[in-house]
């Protein structure tokens, strides 16, 4: 009578600690992600004590390292469930809140209560775009990220006000009205369904002609002669990019609409 059956509600279930000690999480993929996120609340720091070029090269650098910290977990293979969540979180850092910081340090705290909107909007729609994306990547074409990336998003608001502050547009009102549309464009596309080029299939450790490797040098040449303007104009070329792509999109479904009606009205 005393006897319990194994499945007894009484039981008490202890966990196997010599499993949970065996478990670990990888080092160089996570040190990248850790800091990138050290780069974004460094960004957030130097906007406060209103060093905002310091701030947008910091929001940058947070995001060469988060590049490099997702493409070291595909060629090493060493992806995992709380690499994921812990890189979701440090984007959130470096890329929502820190430009929303630098852009209302910067000139969106002269326009008062619309100014400090502004820069929530942005903060609200990046966590909605890495929501997003943390359920659909599992569904959506790799080649295609839906919404402006948030680093990309990220990276044309800190380009623009390095920009501006390195060209001394500090109180003047093509500032605040840059500041404002650049921040606001960024927040409507992030959370947008247009479609952006991922880069995702570009082969890294593959063999490139010498040719690639000469553009590369001559790239990185032509961005030292102006860090600022050409780094904005690239950001602004692949955020307008991804518009007329889906633009394009549009219209060639709409012709093939047409000409799929037109043929069943010979074919009735």
């Amino acid at each position: 009578m005393n006897d319990r059956r194994s499945d007894n509600i009484h039981r008490l279930i202890t966990p196997n600690t010599h499993m949970l000690r065996g478990r670990g999480i990888y080092l160089l993929p996570n040190l990248f992600t850790t800091a990138a996120l050290f780069a974004g609340f460094y960004a957030m720091m130097s906007s406060i004590h209103h060093h905002f070029q310091a701030a947008a090269i910091g929001i940058l650098a947070a995001i060469v390292l988060d590049g490099m910290d997702g493409r070291i977990a595909r060629m090493t293979n060493t992806q995992s469930d709380f690499g994921a969540e812990y890189d979701s979180l440090a984007d959130m850092v470096s890329f929502g809140v820190a430009p929303a910081v630098l852009a209302y340090e910067w000139m969106l705290h002269d326009i008062g209560k619309f100014g400090f909107l502004v820069a929530f909007v942005y903060v609200s729609a990046a966590a909605l775009r890495l929501a997003r994306f943390n359920v659909q990547k599992t569904v959506q074409d790799k080649r295609y990220f839906k919404g402006l990336p948030s680093p990309s998003a990220a990276a044309l608001v800190a380009t623009t006000i390095w920009f501006a502050h390195d060209y001394q547009l500090h109180g003047e009102v093509l500032a605040v009205v840059l500041t404002l549309a650049v921040t606001a464009c960024a927040a409507l596309l992030m959370v947008s369904n247009i479609r952006y080029y991922s880069f995702k299939d570009l082969d890294l450790r593959g063999r490139i002609p010498f040719v690639v490797l000469l553009a590369m040098v001559l790239g990185f040449g032509f961005i030292s002669v102006d860090p600022p303007l050409i780094l904005m104009l690239g950001f602004v070329v692949y955020t307008v990019s991804g518009v007329l792509f889906t633009l394009m999109q549009l219209r060639r479904s709409r012709a093939e609409r047409r000409r799929d009606a037109a043929r069943d009205r010979d074919v009735a």
